[in-house]
């Protein structure tokens, strides 16, 4: 056990770690890469695979991850948000960072934070990639932030990247149509470094291209999975009339696992199908169509954007058969015009709710958006302890699934009620 001074708690130390929000999201390397500097430059130790893209990262590096650990390598993961705990984001064959080492961490580099005046994503950068760096790992899987080019996870000089589906999120940050989206993400790409493409749309395939051409960078599209079944347990789905199963519900999902396997098989072509299936078994990403209850049916996706939405959407139109029933709440700064598209129409009941705790809009704030004359029925309930109370009650009232989505900031609540550790 690391000895500290027991004046604060892990508490206090989270708390001045999130207080650096403050400072809000700096575009450009600088401040992450003074810091690492004064660190040691730990990120310069083992080789990295770095993913971007809008949706399906956190479960594309969760796969990858679980195959490696299978294939006996020792593997960081750096992904963000966290559901219930800080610590999830920083993980090596996961197990995840303990507090004493954050707090150890931010006694030892908090003169220096405060002279650069990193960001709290800064900050949580150096202190994964030194984590990584202390423990020995062979090989770190990152998920960038926000972004990719000017995102602080793109310090690293990976041995390969990908980038998973791009859609419109973020445009108030990442510019104001899907061309200038995929460039930011695309500035992942590093020179003469493979690149490994997810299923995109027409524009960003042609910008993607343009942006490894330049770099001389090989790109490398994953299979299409074919004879995809879904069912409550997961998804099973062929690669070139090879058959793999994943534990994770949704079409999405199979194509999520199929880019894995294509990361894996450019990584390291060693790895055998045996040990690529053992990793995916173990795969455990939760607040993916998590399911919560039995009787009645209640899931947890954290979907916050259309696409996410619709993917939700499809999973549980194929699983069910029915229009579900929802509950819904949404940050101020998600794509809200495209998300209520998504969802017009396609709940037998939407209760929308929110909570100014976790910066969230109220449940009133979000039905302005969300609500229209004619379409799904609507309930707003402010309280989302009573929303989640409305949910499993109207669910059990109608036989119908109900289904939570919208942030992962509710996390913790949805988990507390259900009876869920992370």
């Amino acid at each position: 056990m690391i000895d500290l001074d027991n004046s604060r708690s892990i508490n206090n130390q989270l708390n001045y770690l999130y207080n650096l929000n403050r400072l809000g999201i700096k575009v450009g390397l600088s401040h992450t890469l003074k810091l690492l500097e004064i660190c040691g430059n730990p990120h310069k130790n083992y080789r990295s695979i770095h993913v971007a893209g809008t949706n399906g990262k956190g479960s594309t590096c969760a796969m990858v991850a679980e195959i490696l650990i299978s294939a006996g390598y020792k593997v960081g993961v750096y992904s963000s948000p966290h559901l219930v705990r800080f610590n999830e984001r920083i993980k090596i064959n996961n197990v995840f960072i303990k507090d004493d080492e954050i707090a150890l961490f931010i006694k030892n580099h908090k003169n220096d934070i405060e002279k650069i005046e990193t960001t709290f994503f800064e900050t949580t950068t150096a202190m994964a990639f030194k984590h990584f760096a202390e423990n020995n790992i062979d090989v770190a899987v990152i998920e960038t932030g926000l972004g990719g080019r000017l995102d602080s996870t793109n310090v690293i000089n990976p041995a390969m990247t990908a980038i998973t589906p791009i859609s419109l999120d973020h445009r108030e940050i990442l510019g104001p149509n899907i061309e200038t989206i995929t460039k930011e993400k695309g500035g992942i790409i590093k020179p003469e470094t493979p690149v490994v493409l997810a299923k995109q749309e027409k524009v960003s395939i042609s910008i993607l291209r343009k942006i490894s051409k330049s770099k001389k960078s090989k790109i490398i599209y994953q299979e299409t999975p074919q004879n995809i079944v879904l069912s409550e347990n997961g998804t099973v789905f062929e690669i070139k009339s090879e058959s793999f199963k994943i534990p994770l519900i949704g079409h999405h999902q199979a194509f999520n696992a199929a880019l894995s396997i294509k990361i894996i098989k450019q990584f390291d072509p060693k790895i055998k199908s045996k040990v690529i299936q053992k990793g995916l078994d173990k795969t455990i990403w939760p607040a993916r169509l998590q399911k919560l209850l039995i009787k009645p049916l209640i899931f947890y996706d954290v979907a916050h954007n259309a696409n996410g939405i619709n993917a939700m959407l499809n999973s549980m139109a194929l699983l069910y058969n029915c229009s579900p029933l929802g509950l819904i709440v949404l940050k101020s700064d998600k794509e809200i015009n495209l998300i209520k598209e998504a969802t017009y129409g396609k709940f037998g009941l939407l209760i929308i709710s929110g909570s100014k705790k976790h910066g969230l809009l109220s449940g009133t704030e979000l039905s302005k958006h969300l609500r229209s004359p004619k379409g799904s029925n609507y309930l707003v309930e402010n309280s989302l302890l009573k929303a989640l109370d409305a949910l499993e009650e109207k669910s059990a009232e109608l036989n119908v699934p109900g289904v939570i989505f919208g942030s992962h900031y509710i996390a913790k609540e949805v988990f507390d009620k259900f009876g869920f550790l992370i």
